[in-house]
């Protein structure tokens, strides 16, 4: 007998052999049991996942003999003859390679004949997307009124391709990614009744690889199995897959944590002879960083320990970890825009060995796992900037040195809640509206007013004319609680029409400044290099050219 390929020989017959899509298929255990069927059902969903083999359960679903049931016999002629895709009345019908409105015409026509052998006739149309916007508007008026006998199952990789008015006529199912978990499960129980060897790493790199498809998962485990020579080993897959086996990617977390930067390198030159997807080796890092993470921080949570995981944990910080799982995923991220692969690798590795969190005063945290090794001061490292390397420190014996913060400490804002001045006279306007720090719309609000007086908890201010649409309702508000805060007590402000022969600090300022202008204008004429120039060449100084320097 020839060879069967897993995944043709693996595919569920029963509902109770799926893998995940436990959502879809509770619906469609009850819809069958209770009698209470849709005419038209769409399952959506990445490659793999099950839709195909979904259609063809509920299609012998309802053409069971003992049917329609959740529960198909699998005995019977009609699901006999399912399972060997010979039965007469389901159709599969390719939409990629049946594109056109014709197809669908003869389609409709068919439909219109009762079923031959079995209860119902299915229509199991795959990759429904692919049709055409004719094809697709012949095929809604049955969609929408078929007859009696007919089942519309379709299936489709790209929904957003489906016009809504189809959408609308359909039971829309969305099938799940698998879990690498899932996947792995099923794996085991597959190679288990096959009776072929395996281990754990192994499965788990294969599962990963699936990348959320099982049927794809199961063509790599075929390849995985003939590679190995029959048998699933790490190594093998590692060396099909062209990936590096974890213990490597332990032994650079245990350089990492010994602070050796000469065995990093030769550890990474080891690495890169197996000419390896480096994006896959800072993926399995971070996967690793993840699970270490789990151990220090929610043991429950970790699951089975690996062989010598728990150990590495104790010895590494918990900050450590998170600097490092961040720079793995930055580094990542990143590998596009390095010269190299390799190159983008090394550095995101020499990162690591570079940096260290900082405390809480911005001094570097020493790592208790490699005493020898000067910690070197950084800030808090985020996804999308590296931390800032340290200064070299002179003088100090390892265990002892002690690295210098960061960045320098900022002076402390001055407080609005600054003490009152003994006395506030209309004088003083200009250094309240400074100490209340009176900018924007609201400073060009005091900047155009008089101070009258303050009589109390009243700050009574003069407005031109001019200006007094500026004093509305927030800006007002803003205001008080401005000066309040300046004044040190809770203060309301009144406006007044301004009487003649008062000055607003605006005024006072453009009049400071006219005065400047005409001082450095004067201070030019007089100039005897100035006027020896006009003599001597007819030279002519142009008035608005000429700004009073500051200070």
């Amino acid at each position: 007998m020839s060879y069967q390929a897993l995944a043709r020989k693996w595919r569920p017959r029963r509902f109770s052999e799926l893998v995940g899509q436990e959502h879809v298929v509770r619906a469609l255990t009850h819809a069958l049991d209770s009698g209470r069927l849709h005419h038209a059902f769409l399952f959506t969903g990445t490659r793999g996942v099950g839709k195909t083999t979904i259609a063809r359960i509920f299609a012998k679903s309802l053409n069971c003999e003992k049917g329609p049931t959740s529960n198909p016999c699998g005995e019977c002629a009609a699901c006999a003859e399912i399972d060997a895709g010979r039965f007469v009345d389901l159709l599969e019908i390719d939409a990629a390679s049946n594109t056109g409105v014709d197809n669908v015409r003869d389609l409709i026509e068919n439909a219109m004949y009762a079923p031959t052998r079995g209860r119902y006739k299915v229509y199991l149309i795959d990759e429904v997307h692919m049709l055409s916007k004719p094809a697709f508007n012949a095929l809604l008026k049955i969609l929408e009124e078929p007859p009696q006998h007919v089942k519309f199952l379709l299936a489709t990789t790209d929904p957003q391709k489906l016009l809504v008015t189809v959408l609308s006529r359909c039971i829309k199912f969305n099938l799940k990614r698998l879990s690498p978990e899932q996947i792995g499960g099923q794996m085991r129980h597959i190679l288990g009744a096959e009776q072929v060897a395996f281990d754990d790493e192994g499965i788990d790199v294969l599962a990963r690889a699936a990348d959320g498809s099982l049927r794809d998962g199961l063509s790599l485990l075929d390849q995985a199995i003939a590679h190995g020579g029959g048998a699933l080993h790490a190594h093998e897959v590692h060396a099909m897959l062209g990936t590096v086996e974890r213990a490597k990617v332990r032994v650079l977390l245990e350089i990492l944590a010994a602070g050796d930067g000469a065995a990093l390198l030769a550890e990474i030159e080891r690495i890169a002879e197996f000419s390896p997807d480096f994006a896959q080796v800072l993926d399995e890092l971070a996967g690793l960083l993840h699970r270490i993470q789990l151990l220090q921080l929610v043991p429950d949570a970790a699951g089975e320990d690996e062989p010598g995981l728990a150990a590495l944990a104790s010895r590494l910080a918990a900050q450590d970890v998170q600097l490092w799982y961040q720079m793995a995923v930055t580094g990542r991220r990143d590998l596009p825009l390095a010269p190299t692969p390799r190159v983008g690798f090394e550095m995101a590795l020499l990162r690591m060995l570079a940096f260290v969190p900082a405390g809480a005063d911005g001094a570097a945290v020493a790592r208790p796992s490699s005493p020898a090794r000067a910690p070197v001061a950084a800030q808090a490292v985020r996804a999308d900037a590296p931390p800032a390397p340290r200064e070299p420190t002179r003088g100090i014996e390892p265990g002892e040195r002690r690295a210098e913060p960061s960045r320098t400490a900022m002076p402390e804002a001055p407080s609005l809640q600054a003490p009152p001045p003994t006395a506030t006279s209309p004088s003083d306007w200009p250094g309240l509206i400074e100490r209340a720090g009176l900018r924007g719309p609201v400073g060009q609000l005091a900047q155009n007013a008089t101070l009258v007086a303050i009589e109390g908890a009243i700050v009574r201010l003069a407005m031109d004319p001019a200006y007094e649409h500026l004093a509305e309702g927030a800006m007002v508000a803003l205001l008080e609680q401005r000066l309040g805060a300046a004044l040190g007590r809770d203060v309301k402000v009144r406006f007044e029409r301004a009487s003649t022969g008062g000055q607003t600090p605006a005024e006072q300022r453009t009049r400071a400044e006219h005065a400047r202008r005409s001082a450095a204008e004067e201070a030019v004429q007089s100039d005897p290099f100035v006027q020896s120039m006009i003599d001597t060449f007819g030279a002519r100084v142009i008035p608005d050219s000429i700004r009073p320097t500051d200070g």
